[in-house]
């Protein structure tokens, strides 16, 4: 069935990493750093039937589709028009509660603001039912052993070469001999957010309750600011409930507004979200957020010029973040003094470092040449050779600002250690200790950390120059798949078309012919 093209909206969210501020986050008034990044969720938003059935004005219910093509699931729900629940009908055992969460809470945010010659067009709109797919880039997930399985070397042109949007394959350990559910490996760019965001703003735009901006406004300054905080409000709600608890949120808010300085709100802006699983009525569950008082706060932050965020993957699989942040909570309840300073001597590494990638972008900005010729002599060191490299004042201070950063990132790396060791949790265990001091010995490498919660998720560096092409061989010879993840500070985006058309024309017009 022909769907008209204007019906057709596509919005993309960005995955992110958390540079500073892991488990600090939690707690207001600590900031943390993320950037998001050029892996995008995306969600395609479409009526599901051509025209409203005659006799439709006595329904109560609509249904809605949802498609998950790289897990090869298809779900069919039925929507209440009335108190806007959603039920799964179609047999499939896999549930979606993050997508699940994001229809509700959309609907019920047009229903909450829109007046009655709006509603007659909502009404419209849901009585052809929702159609929606989701698609995540392949960056997301592990394809380490794909790779692997097929006998290629662990680098990013063999990544490159799988074709976008890759089928997932499921981890198939079994636990206690136990059919448990199949888990996905992911590499810890924070998917569910970049989903949930991505669902949200495409239904908001899609009702008509939000404009969101395209990639090329968004180079502008955002004219959307208003219609970005409402996708924000409602993403960050359908995130917490789904995930059965409110979070710092670190992630949605990347995934709404891109890179960041970040504070968490106060989480008793979703007291009312919460009071609803128990039975309140979603829409005035909508209105009681969009008027809390949401007091996070963002302050736009990206990486300075000439320095290139990587990733690499180990090969131990991710780990579990809301068990490692149980047990760090459960340690500073138990040893309140011991805790508390580390806590403090974390805080002031973060801020540390945050101060010094400021005054590098500062110092690009007032003396690029002496800027630029740092970072290319730079980029083919050892850090220790750096200072020799500066022949004039304003080179010295940007390689001082360069040794100011790898100093406060050593520091950050040694309190999460300590943190790690109090609490009993691997928040930098000692293969990725190793790993990430051999990175810091490389040539052009300014950082390297665990990105977040830490764990065995994929680590990240920050290298200066074009020195990231011998960083990602190097780590492939240490049996680290290097990711094609890069920085992009661009957050929420309306995009013109279905992604996989894109990338089948972009593949059609590389074909030669002779």
């Amino acid at each position: 069935m022909a769907v008209s093209c204007h019906l057709v909206q596509v919005a993309s969210a960005p995955g992110k990493v958390l540079m500073t501020g892991g488990y600090l986050i939690l707690e207001r008034p600590n900031a943390g750093i993320v950037l998001s990044t050029n892996a995008r969720f995306y969600a395609i938003v479409k009526p599901l039937y051509e025209e409203i059935k005659s006799d439709c004005w006595a329904w109560a219910w609509t249904d809605v589709k949802l498609t998950s093509p790289q897990l090869l699931r298809e779900s069919m729900y039925k929507m209440s028009l009335k108190n806007l629940t959603i039920q799964c009908v179609s047999t499939s055992e896999s549930r979606n509660p993050f997508v699940e969460n994001a229809v509700q809470y959309a609907v019920a945010a047009a229903y909450a603001i829109f007046d009655k010659n709006k509603m007659d067009v909502l009404h419209k709109l849901l009585l052809q039912g929702l159609d929606i797919t989701v698609l995540g880039c392949n960056d997301f997930y592990s394809y380490r052993n794909q790779i692997e399985a097929r006998g290629l070397p662990l680098t990013p042109e063999a990544l490159a070469a799988l074709t976008p949007f890759t089928s997932i394959t499921f981890n198939a350990e079994e636990s206690n001999g136990e059919n448990c559910k199949p888990e996905v490996a992911k590499t810890g760019l924070g998917s569910s957010a970049a989903m949930t965001t991505a669902v949200v703003s495409a239904l908001l735009h899609y009702f008509g309750v939000v404009n969101l901006p395209s990639s090329e406004d968004q180079i502008q300054e955002n004219k959307n600011s208003s219609d970005l905080d409402m996708v924000h409000m409602i993403a960050q709600s359908a995130h917490c409930i789904a995930q059965g608890k409110v979070g710092s949120g670190f992630d949605v808010s990347s995934a709404v507004y891109g890179s960041q300085r970040y504070i968490r709100f106060s989480p008793e802006v979703l007291s009312s979200a919460q009071v609803s699983v128990k039975g309140l009525p979603l829409q005035e569950v909508v209105v009681d957020i969009l008027k809390g008082k949401w007091d996070h706060e963002r302050t736009k932050f990206s990486l300075p010029p000439l320095m290139t965020l990587l990733l690499g993957e180990p090969g131990t699989g991710g780990s579990s973040t809301p068990s490692m942040v149980g047990a760090v909570k459960r340690w500073q309840k138990s040893d309140p003094q011991k805790s508390q300073e580390t806590w403090r001597k974390l805080s002031e590494s973060n801020s540390a470092l945050e101060a010094q990638l400021h005054l590098l972008s500062k110092l690009a900005e007032e003396h690029w040449d002496a800027y630029k010729c740092i970072m290319e002599s730079c980029s083919k060191l050892k850090s220790e050779k750096w200072m020799e490299q500066a022949s004039q004042p304003s080179q010295e201070a940007v390689v001082k600002s360069l040794l100011g950063a790898r100093d406060a990132m050593l520091g950050i790396r040694y309190h999460m250690r300590q943190m790690g060791e109090a609490a009993g949790v691997p928040i930098e265990p000692e293969s990725q200790t190793q790993l990430l001091n051999a990175t810091m010995n490389m040539d052009g490498v300014l950082l390297a950390g665990v990105p977040g919660a830490g764990g065995f998720d994929a680590i990240f560096a920050v290298v200066l120059g074009d020195s990231g092409s011998n960083v990602t061989q190097a780590w492939s010879s240490l049996n680290v798949l290097a990711l094609l993840v890069r920085e992009d500070p661009r957050g929420v985006s309306l995009e013109s078309c279905d992604p996989r058309t894109r990338e089948i024309t972009s593949a059609v017009s590389s074909v030669h012919i002779e």
